[in-house]
């Protein structure tokens, strides 16, 4: 027996094909610099001053203080370099050179001791050339010199065994070369270094899900939501969670074809932070998917309040439109 649908089942049909079709989403981006506060014991320190400035003659500076976690955050920063350095009882950190932008979070660990307050003549030339390679190596990254950049982490490396933010960048640079196997290695590092560094691990599920490996890609993300959870003011949270991990999760499910999974996944996001705009556009998709054009409706209205000139605004607003025919 033929089954025949109805003209509206028909145009619901042919609404959700072509949702499905549309291009697969970017990663979502964040503007913001974020990290930690130790002492020299490793301690987490409350309330030191963190001192964040723009690098190149600006005179561009903010200030923020470290919560009970050791942990800060500034958002809505300009982009650029910045130098960044925490201060607390008279004993100050190193400086840490970062590049805010919006295609990733800058993270960075300051710690503080009364070394570092004291640096002799050779330790501060050693410091004012590491920041330099590191400064030199963002800017390459930032104009698509990879290979410069490459060799400029690798040298400040050298200088700095353990700087893990080194390592996590050279992987930023092959990634963007495409070279996944040694993005993977150097992601890897930077882990072995910093066993939390959510970062790292959305980069390796990034990379991953470029490479099909749907499997890994997922694990990698998962160890990035449950890294990058207690954001605070980077999330925006009101359920907890990180929201950014979450939605690059649901990402990975939906290449993967797994989309019940994927639409918790933005849920979940969303519950993070309501504020969310690309998780509600996902959210709608996978509701076009099931047929609840209702719902997917007040998602993709959601989206374009949120961001009416985001990247999937005109996608939004004509399957906006079509549903509430």
């Amino acid at each position: 027996m033929v089954r025949r649908f109805s003209g509206r089942a028909t145009r619901l049909l042919s609404i959700a094909v072509a949702a499905l079709a549309i291009a697969l989403p970017a990663v979502a981006q964040t503007t913001m610099v974020k990290g930690l506060v130790r002492d020299e014991k490793g301690q987490l320190v409350e309330g030191a001053k963190v001192s964040i400035e723009m690098v190149g003659g600006t005179g561009r500076k903010f200030e923020a203080r470290t919560d009970k976690k050791g942990e800060f955050i500034q958002i809505g920063l300009p982009s650029g370099r910045y130098n960044v350095t925490a201060e607390k009882d008279k004993l100050v950190s190193p400086v840490a050179s970062v590049n805010v932008s919006v295609r990733a979070p800058a993270v960075t660990e300051l710690v503080i001791s009364a070394a570092a307050a004291a640096a002799s003549p050779e330790g501060k030339a050693k410091s004012a050339e590491l920041v330099k390679l590191f400064n030199d190596g963002i800017a390459a990254e930032g104009a698509g010199n990879h290979d410069v950049a490459i060799e400029s982490f690798t040298k400040a490396s050298t200088l700095s065994p353990n700087c893990y933010d080194c390592y996590y960048n050279i992987g930023v640079s092959y990634a963007a070369k495409k070279d996944f196997d040694k993005a993977e290695q150097a992601y890897k590092k930077a882990i072995e270094m910093r066993a939390d560094y959510s970062e790292a691990y959305s980069g390796l599920s990034t990379i991953y899900n470029a490479q099909r490996k749907f499997d890994l890609a997922a694990d990698a993300a998962a160890k990035a939501t449950q890294f990058g959870g207690g954001g605070g003011a980077a999330t925006g949270a009101a359920g907890g969670g990180n929201a950014d991990a979450l939605y690059n999760q649901g990402v990975i499910l939906w290449n993967a074809g797994k989309i019940p999974d994927a639409k918790k996944q933005f849920e979940a996001a969303i519950a993070a932070n309501p504020s969310h705009a690309e998780s509600h556009y996902q959210l709608g998709m996978a509701l076009v998917n099931e047929g609840n054009t209702a719902g997917a409706a007040k998602e993709f209205e959601t989206y374009l309040t949120l961001a009416p000139s985001g990247p999937n605004a005109p996608t939004a607003k004509a399957l906006m439109d079509q549903l509430k025919k």
